[in-house]
């Protein structure tokens, strides 16, 4: 259990880092905003998918035997 909150803590550091560098995450072409009104329905395709891709990498090279 330690181990993952080591984790999840050193991602969240990582994102904020990031996001302070500059890197637009949750702005990158590929995430969709819908506005009808007064709602405005958010997918964050390309965000998800570049999220993925780097916390599968982090972990299998953190968890490999």
């Amino acid at each position: 259990m330690g181990k993952l909150l080591v984790l999840v803590g050193l991602v969240i550091v990582g994102l904020g880092l990031l996001m302070m560098a500059g890197l637009p995450i949750g702005r990158l072409p590929g995430d969709f905003s819908f506005r009808r009104g007064n709602t405005t329905i958010y997918f964050p395709l390309a965000t998800s998918i570049v999220l993925s891709i780097i916390l599968t990498l982090f972990l299998a090279f953190f968890f490999r035997r």
